[in-house]
């Protein structure tokens, strides 16, 4: 067993003592939040600006784009844009908009990837190179002369690593995603050989919810027992994490119910207990990559680009390709569409209604200050630093705090005011 791999049981059979104590990582400190911050449209504006417009986020996995000329289309907080892959393997994402009169190029879709050798405007059939380039100015002897070296279509930074596409929403803007991700995050997603699968599955959902609420349910496993009584509160254990915090980014390890055979006796030192956990990683600002014990699934959460009660979900379901199994394409097939209607049934049924209820709630005048519990860790995080981001000057994102250990100080949370 490799080195990261006796990691990884290490951390299992600390979540596995947490259990055994009826306890969980915590930090030594609550967080206050106002319901300002989920529905006021100042801030839902300087979010989208200053954290959207400089961080890097995912906008695919590389296996939706596989080939040269794939495409795919989708709403950024800031700008509609087209990821496409080049002739020479890379991927440029450009503004979804046309240099003449601003008419869309290609319709979004979440439906799966289109392919095109050029982008034609059905306004006027200006039309486009793959690398975005200007091709051919209809009727140009008439139009006038312009520089068309000048008019391609605008190009936004973008990045693939670890098998994903990774966007600024800022055309001013650069990309450096592995000093994003940091050294420690950097490492676990190499490890997971994320590049090797495919995403059989992915579908966006547009809801009327900030994407703060969004993302605060899906990284918190205080709420499983009672919120999904008779469906994940069957398989996996409630308020129990192995929590590592890097920064930027955190990690923990919740126990499956099937590890409840080891909780009177320890399990054999030679024994793998993956199959018996989830492991979860937020990944700033928007992410939510959860390791499952045969497949990987990625919750993306974005602002609407207008209103703050409002937010576009992206799920995606990455597993080893077919050829890689045991399974035959009809039973591999089989296997994955059911796990995503297993999905769907309960995003549909018991998150979605509960999170439309929370921001109607957040529409109260008179809200109050609400708090996180010292064992929302991981939801501490992300709020602590989406408001670090929000306090650097405009021109730098906020460096990174030092990684801590569960159970000491939580770092102090820089402040920033919200109208309540």
């Amino acid at each position: 067993m490799d080195e990261v791999a006796l990691d990884r049981e290490r951390r299992i059979r600390r979540a596995l003592q947490l259990l055994r104590e009826n306890t969980t990582d915590k930090f030594d400190d609550t967080l206050t939040f106002t319901a300002g911050e989920h529905v006021d449209p100042v801030v839902a504006e300087r979010e989208r600006e200053l954290i959207f417009g400089r961080v890097p986020t995912i906008v695919a996995h590389s296996s939706e784009i596989p080939q040269p000329y794939d495409f795919v289309t989708l709403q950024l907080p800031r700008n509609k844009v087209i990821v496409a892959r080049q002739p020479d393997g890379g991927v440029k994402t450009f503004v979804n908009l046309c240099r003449h009169r601003g008419a869309l190029l290609e319709e979004e879709s979440f439906t799966g990837c289109g392919r095109a050798r050029l982008f034609s405007c059905p306004y006027h059939r200006w039309s486009y190179n793959i690398d975005g380039s200007l091709r051919t100015i209809t009727r140009g002897t008439t139009f006038g002369d312009i520089d068309k070296s000048k008019q391609g279509l605008i190009e936004l930074p973008t990045e693939e690593r670890h098998g994903f596409i990774w966007v600024v929403d800022n055309a001013n803007a650069t990309i450096d995603v592995q000093n994003w991700l940091g050294p420690d995050m950097d490492s676990i997603l190499e490890g997971y050989g994320l590049a090797d699968l495919v995403a059989v599955r992915a579908e966006g959902f547009d809801e009327p919810v900030n994407w703060k609420i969004m993302q605060d349910a899906f990284l918190d496993g205080y709420h499983i027992a009672y919120a999904h009584p008779n469906t994940a509160a069957k398989h996996i254990h409630t308020n129990v994490m192995a929590f590592e915090d890097f920064g930027r980014h955190c990690r923990f390890i919740a126990p499956r119910k099937t590890i409840d055979k080891w909780i009177d006796v320890d399990p054999p030192e030679d024994e793998s207990l993956v199959p018996h956990v989830t492991e979860t990683q937020f990944l700033g600002p928007c992410h939510t990559l959860l390791k499952q014990p045969d497949h990987y699934q990625l919750l993306t959460f974005r602002p609407d680009p207008v209103h703050p009660d409002r937010s576009y979900m992206e799920m995606r379901l990455m597993v080893p390709p077919q050829e890689r199994t045991s399974l035959t394409p009809e039973k591999w097939q089989r296997l994955w569409d059911k796990n995503w209607e297993i999905l769907l049934a309960v995003l549909h049924a018991e998150d979605f209604p509960l999170l439309r209820a929370s921001q109607t709630g957040m529409g109260s005048k008179d809200a109050g200050t609400m708090v996180m519990g010292r064992n929302e860790t991981a939801n501490q995080v992300f709020h602590r630093e989406v408001r670090r981001i929000m306090a650097a000057a405009d021109d730098e994102i906020a460096p990174p705090l030092p990684a801590i250990s569960a159970g000491v100080v939580a770092p102090p949370v820089v402040e920033t005011p919200v109208k309540s």
